[in-house]
C-alpha cells in the first residue's frame, strides 16, 4: 500500500487487511538495510487477530521513495508523520535492531502517540565498526556480505529457515540488495551518530518488551539487558537459539513472545 508522506511515496503493508479504526494498531519498523519483508513471519498473525499492522519501508528502502533519511531522529519523526497521514492517533511500536533506536526516539519525541513498545535485538547505542561503516558508505558490496554473516547466529549459519527452499543468509542478502544503493550506508551512519538512547529510554513510561538473542553478536545479551534496565516498565526475554536476526532465525519464538506481551497488556 502506498501513500504520500511529506510529499514522497511511502510503502507499507497491512498483511492484506483494511485498517479498522476500531482496532489497536501496531507499527513494525525494520533494521538497517532491510524492508517490511523482514516482518512477514510476525505481522500476518496480528493482522488476523484483532490488530491493524503497519509494516513500513523506511524512505529509500523497498518500495518507499528515497533518499534514505540521515538520522534516527528524522526516522522517528517520519513514523509520526506516517501515523498522521493514516489518521491514527496512537499506536504500539515494534522495532528490530536500528528499528529499536527509532522506537526509543519515537517514544521520546512523540510520547502521546505511543501505546506499547517492543524492542527486538536492540541497544541504547549502535556504534558501527569503522571498516564496515566505510564499506557501506562507499557502497561496496562487501558491506552486505560482512553484515549478513555477522548478524546471524548458529541457526542462520546452518539453515533452518521456516520456509522450505529459503536460507536465512540468502534471504538477508536479497533484502539488503533490493534497496536504494545508499540505504545501508545511510542507516549505519545514522546508527553510529545516535547518542540519545539512554535519555530516551529513561523517559519511557510505557510497558515495554525487550527480546534478546543469546548468540547476538551485533547487540549482545549484555547490552540488551542494559537497555531493558533503563526502561521503567520493561521486561526482557532471551531467545536461546537466536543471533541478531530473531525475527527470522527464531520467528515463531519471537511471534509468541510478542503475542503474549500484547495479550497481557491490551
Amino acid at each position: 500500500m502506498k501513500l504520500k508522506v511529506n510529499g514522497k511515496d511511502a510503502y507499507f503493508t497491512t498483511s492484506g487487511r483494511e485498517i479498522d479504526k476500531k482496532q489497536p494498531t501496531i507499527v513494525f519498523v525494520h533494521g538497517s538495510g532491510l524492508t517490511h519483508v523482514s516482518w512477514v513471519l510476525q505481522t500476518r498473525y496480528f493482522a488476523f487477530h484483532g490488530y491493524n499492522t503497519v509494516a513500513v519501508d523506511l524512505p529509500g528502502h523497498g518500495d518507499s521513495e528515497g533518499p534514505p533519511l540521515e538520522s534516527i531522529e528524522e526516522m522517528a519523526d517520519w513514523i509520526s508523520d506516517l501515523l498522521n497521514t493514516l489518521d491514527i492517533d496512537k499506536s504500539s511500536f515494534v522495532g528490530h535492531s536500528q528499528g529499536c533506536l527509532i522506537g526509543l526516539e519515537f517514544a521520546y519525541r512523540h510520547p502521546q502517540k505511543l501505546e506499547l513498545l517492543a524492542l527486538i535485538n536492540g541497544s541504547l547505542a549502535m556504534k558501527m565498526n569503522p571498516e564496515l561503516l566505510n564499506l557501506a558508505l562507499s557502497k561496496d558490496s562487501k558491506a552486505v556480505d560482512l553484515m549478513i554473516d555477522w548478524v546471524h547466529g548458529p541457526l542462520g549459519q546452518v539453515g533452518g529457515h521456516p520456509v522450505p527452499g529459503l536460507s536465512h543468509i540468502g534471504m538477508g542478502s536479497q533484502l539488503v540488495s533490493s534497496n536504494n544503493n545508499g540505504a545501508l550506508g545511510a542507516d549505519f551512519n545514522a546508527c553510529d551518530q545516535y547518542t540519545n538512547g539512554e535519555v530516551a529510554a529513561e523517559s519511557i513510561n510505557n510497558k515495554t518488551l525487550c527480546i534478546i538473542g543469546k548468540y547476538d553478536r551485533m547487540t549482545p545479551k549484555k547490552v540488551g539487558m542494559e537497555l531493558a534496565s533503563k526502561i521503567k516498565n520493561s521486561k526482557s526475554e532471551v531467545i536461546e537459539d537466536s543471533g541478531h536476526m530473531s525475527i527470522l532465525e527464531t520467528a515463531s519464538d519471537t511471534k509468541n513472545l510478542l503475542k503474549k506481551f500484547f495479550m497481557e497488556n491490551n
